[in-house]
């Protein structure tokens, strides 16, 4: 009996060891996956024009898969080798804490059963960061310090507007440096205390998105349960205001409308809405109304358009680019911008490697080089020159 009692504890232990090795990156490539393609046409032409262009992202999520991105994955869509193949100059990588079971794009509870708690405890993250969304958070930009320790020719860390400029600098020197940006997706991350902001600050965040999924602390969700009419509470006032003051970059995607006509009625800095479509060419709920992104805009802000079929109604190159057409004509090419959220629970039909493909499709749509360099990154640049910290 107890050689009997012997094999099934064997069992178990493989078959926990077995869920902790491969259960992670069997979600992942579930959530994150590729479209079988052929090689996307690019003309030697775009091909030339791609390289010479300063490329930015305003939202990928791939901190939430504890992967090594230094190395070259076969699953999800960003790491550094494979930025640097897409000529990559400035990333924002955001960190993703809380998800409510049943994700969707019309209402989600709060207080719903988190998947991210599941994916932490089967990842093997420290205990500390299995309840604490702050410490969770924390955790996760860890993985990108690891990654500009291991590989600091390819990757900086950017907190000022010097740390930019050096950037800027390697690479017209001739280095494939990516600017990594750290980002929050959610204010729910700083547990409603404040005093997490300036924790998360300490940490290298310079980015947060106000809500995500569902309403939190801070206000309402465009998919949450507080319906129309809800948009900032006085903590979520308190932490825009201290963002301004800390020179935090706020980024207004999955914010209620009204949370973001009440934060754009507070501030007098640009902000973000990092990843997104244009509602009158893609209308979908994810979208915010035109006449709210002409608002961003007009107060200096930026827009990033997706790379998702949910935010473009077409994830191809080609759709995307026009996504990016509509988007101008919306708000203007000063305005637009790449926010492809990628690694985020999202298809797409190519990678960070590939982004030359949408260079390629930009100059299908008839837009010339200078505007193609404005919505590929000219365009994040020149709010980063004034949004960073000075130093």
């Amino acid at each position: 009996m107890w050689l009997i009692w012997r094999l099934l504890a064997a069992l178990v232990v493989l078959g926990a060891l077995g869920f902790f090795l491969f259960a992670p990156a069997i979600a992942e490539r579930g959530q994150n996956p590729v479209a079988d393609h052929a090689p996307w046409p690019v003309s030697p032409a775009a091909a030339a024009m791609h390289e010479r262009l300063v490329i930015g992202d305003w939202h990928a999520d791939s901190l939430l898969w504890d992967r090594d991105l230094t190395l070259r994955a076969s699953r999800g869509q960003v790491d550094l080798p494979r930025l640097v193949a897409g000529n990559v100059a400035l990333q924002v990588f955001t960190t993703v804490t809380k998800s409510p079971a049943g994700l969707n794009y019309e209402r989600n509870a709060a207080d719903a059963r988190d998947d991210i708690t599941l994916l932490s405890i089967a990842q093997l993250r420290p205990f500390r960061s299995w309840l604490d969304l702050t410490e969770r958070a924390l955790e996760q930009a860890r993985q990108l310090a690891l990654a500009e320790e291991k590989a600091p020719g390819a990757l900086k860390i950017m907190r000022t507007r010097a740390d930019l400029e050096t950037v800027l600098e390697r690479r017209a020197q001739g280095e494939k440096v990516v600017g990594g940006i750290l980002g929050a997706e959610g204010g729910h991350a700083l547990g409603g205390d404040l005093a997490n902001l300036d924790r998360l600050y300490d940490a290298g965040f310079r980015l947060i998105g106000l809500t995500h999924f569902f309403d939190n602390e801070l206000g309402a969700s465009l998919h949450g349960e507080a319906g129309q009419g809800r948009g900032l509470t006085d903590f979520g006032r308190t932490v825009v205001a201290r963002m301004v003051a800390k020179h935090m970059i706020i980024d207004l995607a999955h914010a209620s409308p009204e949370m973001a006509q009440e934060v754009l009625d507070m501030v007098d800095v640009p902000v973000v809405v990092s990843h997104t479509g244009i509602h009158s060419q893609c209308p979908t709920v994810r979208n915010f109304p035109d006449e709210l992104m002409r608002r961003v805009a007009g107060e200096g802000g930026v827009i990033g358009i997706g790379f998702w079929k949910e935010v473009t109604c077409d994830d191809t190159p080609a759709g995307i680019a026009a996504s990016i057409v509509a988007a101008i004509g919306v708000v203007g090419e000063d305005h637009v911008s790449l926010g492809s959220d990628f690694d985020g629970a999202v298809a797409t039909t190519f990678d960070a490697s590939e982004l030359a493909a949408l260079t390629q499709a930009l100059i299908d749509r008839g837009l010339p080089e200078p505007v193609i360099a404005k919505v590929m990154g000219g365009n994040m640049v020149r709010l980063l020159e004034t949004a960073l910290p000075p130093g």
